[in-house]
């Protein structure tokens, strides 16, 4: 379909409702699909054709998408420019003017701060409204009136949290009745307001999350002289109480001003290192921890390389891809050692420095196999899916880690002053020591199957049963007694 133009009847009735301002005009809609490193990226053409004074010569908002497989940090596009920094919204002053910003996220001013999400769940990196609230409105004063070029709007997260939704206004500030801070029960365009655009990147198909750029520019250059902008956002889905949209970065463009070039939008210490052909990305932050740097690039960026897309083929299931981006963080002040959240792997920067040549390593390994396992996947489309204890999910990545990653550490075997209590759900290293002998007996391919059942969600006592044709207790006493041997 790339590069076909639309009637107005042959578009989407979902597109149609944000398009009822502008009856009368002409409309023309573009879609194209792209080829991208690991995907396609989905983008959406509006362009408004004809006179008003409303519009200044084409009023065109450019949508572009990533999917969460294909987004990074760097928020390439095919069409939308990065996020920049040194535009005009940097020194501008943003102000929520109704709604309540979610205290989980970041201020507004991360809105114009330069810096991009590092991954697509990062709530402080984001700035968006309270839970359970249809939005908000947010008015930026850039100091002066400039030509503006372009407004360019960014989101980041792997739900419905991702679209944009929002009504874009503007004003010079010089109408008698120019009110700077209209609330929700006042129409902008009754004080002094005028209305560039309608954004609504929801997709009418396909799943929301990802990654979003919109662009609204001008065919002759310039959308206007102004100094005011407003956002009028709104949430993306009433489902649940979690549609605010994760605004990541507003960018103003003069159209005046020197031509921005794109610095990377990673802060010192962070980087993504893309490897496996390609085919995953890691986000590595050393931000905090700058002396841990020389050895993540020397020790642990080898290891991820080499082990991640082993751990994905040693845990497979039917219909299941794990997940092609994850990120490492070395947090200064964290305590403990280290632990997974989704594809988020924080690590103890404290306890991370005094095992560098001991576990360090070993503990990310178990960390990168929680990535892997995902377990939590069933329950999100099947209600009754049953939940694996957390004992064998621990044991289950110990296995990986003490007979796969680093058997010489021989680190899961149980000292003789220990086998008298040991039991199969010791959980950690005691059973990767149960699954490591009951595979060594009914199966190489025993912890693969396990896992296969638990990320299904159809775990349950009996599986041992289906498994080796014994109970847990009979498999615990039978390795029991192996042990006393």
């Amino acid at each position: 379909m790339a590069g076909k133009t639309f009637p107005i009847f042959h578009l989407p009735s979902f597109y149609q409702p944000a398009l009822a301002l502008f009856s009368g005009f002409e409309f023309r809609f573009s879609f194209g699909l792209r080829a991208s490193g690991f995907g396609f990226t989905r983008i959406l053409f509006l362009t408004l054709l004809g006179c008003s004074s409303l519009l200044r010569g084409e009023i065109k908002v450019v949508v572009n998408h990533n999917s969460s497989e294909d987004a990074t940090a760097e928020f390439k596009f095919n069409q939308v420019r990065p996020p920049a920094r040194g535009d005009a919204a940097a020194q501008a002053v943003f102000k929520i003017v109704d709604g309540t910003r979610d205290q989980n996220g970041g201020t507004v001013d991360v809105l114009h701060d330069g810096k991009a999400p590092m991954e697509g769940d990062q709530p402080s990196a984001n700035c968006f409204f309270r839970a359970g609230t249809d939005g908000g409105r947010v008015m930026v004063d850039l100091g002066k009136a400039i030509e503006i070029k372009q407004v360019n709007t960014y989101s980041w997260h792997p739900g419905t949290r991702s679209p944009q939704v929002y009504h874009l206004y503007a004003s010079d500030g010089n109408a008698a009745n120019f009110n700077a801070a209209p609330k929700r029960d006042t129409a902008p365009d009754q004080c002094g307001w005028k209305l560039l655009a309608k954004v609504d990147t929801r997709p009418k198909d396909g799943e929301p999350g990802g990654q979003y750029g919109v662009s609204v520019g001008d065919s002759e250059g310039s959308v206007g002289k102004y100094r005011f902008l407003l956002f009028d956002m709104f949430h993306t889905e009433t489902t649940d109480s979690f549609g605010n949209t994760f605004y990541s970065e507003i960018d103003v463009i003069d159209r005046n001003a020197p031509e921005l070039v794109e610095p990377s939008l990673l802060p010192e210490g962070e980087k993504t290192i893309t490897f496996g052909d390609g085919k995953y990305t890691l986000a590595l932050n050393t931000s905090e921890t700058p002396d841990l740097a020389e050895w993540a690039d020397k020790e642990l960026i080898p290891l991820v390389e080499q082990w991640y897309p082993k751990i994905v083929n040693l845990l497979p299931s039917e219909d299941y891809e794990a997940p092609r981006k994850f990120s490492i963080v070395f947090k200064k002040d964290m305590k403990g050692v280290a632990n997974t959240a989704g594809t988020r792997i924080h690590c103890a920067a404290k306890w991370v420095r005094s095992n560098l040549k001991g576990e360090a390593k070993g503990a990310i390994f178990h960390e990168m196999v929680h990535v892997v396992q995902q377990y939590g996947r069933a329950k999100r489309t099947n209600p009754n899916a049953t939940t694996a204890p957390g004992w064998l999910v621990e044991g289950i990545t110990d296995y990986i880690r003490f007979y796969h990653f680093e058997p010489q550490t021989r680190g899961a075997e149980i000292a003789p002053g220990n086998m008298a209590k040991a039991k199969y759900d010791g959980s950690y290293r005691v059973t990767a020591n149960f699954l490591n002998y009951i595979s060594e007996k009914y199966g190489k391919d025993l912890v693969p199957r396990l896992n296969a059942i638990i990320r299904d969600g159809n775990f349950n006592e009996s599986s041992w049963n289906k498994l080796t044709g014994h109970s847990a207790q009979e498999l615990n006493d039978e390795w029991k007694a192996q042990l006393g041997k």
